[in-house]
């Protein structure tokens, strides 16, 4: 199948079935999003694979208790940076100069520029700007489910504050932003399964400026 017909094929599962997913599909996701666009490359997020049935079940309790964070395989919490550091940019770049085994005068210049601007600024700014880079990579790994025949479902339906003290996010200055079960539907009890995808006509959505 091309990308697009993917795409059209994949839907956000409401019921799964409890199969295990292969280690090596879900492997494949974490790469997927490993190797997403983030901005300036600085990663600023984590991913926590929860596979834990207890934990699975304190997380449903403040998820609007639905059944697909306890009957999935594998959830995915994504978990943003809670603000820019020093620390945390200087590792990104140092990381980079390690793996490509050269500095380069101006990549010194731009991880500098960061340096004056980004730990400067509110938290809270920060935070929201990391948050939007776990969406870039939450697509990542949706699609590559898709091709690894993988249902999944996204969701911000759940009480962050609540999940940050599940994982004790908070004390490894990271905070959640979406979490996404994966596994394989519940044909049987899932009411969308059959449903004709619905999205906007193009000339709706897209305006081309000449």
């Amino acid at each position: 199948m091309s990308f697009l017909e993917k795409l059209n094929e994949r839907y956000a599962t409401k019921a799964m079935n409890g199969e295990i997913v292969p280690q090596e599909k879900i492997d494949n996701i974490l790469e997927a999003i490993r190797l997403a666009p983030t901005s300036s490359g600085l990663q600023a997020f984590e991913v926590f694979v929860i596979t834990n049935k207890e934990i699975k079940e304190q997380i449903r309790k403040i998820a609007w208790n639905q059944s697909q964070v306890t009957d999935c395989s594998h959830l995915l919490v994504f978990a943003a940076w809670d603000n820019y550091t020093v620390d945390r940019i200087n590792y990104m770049f140092d990381l980079t100069n390690e793996i490509r085994g050269f500095k380069n005068e101006g990549w010194e210049n731009y991880r500098q520029m960061l340096l004056n601007a980004y730990p400067k600024r509110d938290a809270e700014v920060n935070f929201e700007h990391a948050a939007r880079q776990t969406y870039i990579a939450l697509m990542a790994a949706l699609t590559q489910a898709i091709y690894e025949g993988v249902d999944s479902t996204p969701m911000e339906g759940f009480d962050n504050d609540a999940l940050d003290k599940i994982l004790g996010l908070r004390e490894k200055n990271l905070r959640s932003t979406v979490i996404v079960p994966l596994g394989y539907r519940n044909a049987e009890k899932d009411w969308l399964v059959n449903l004709v995808k619905v999205r906007k006509p193009m000339d709706e959505l897209v305006t081309t400026i000449n």
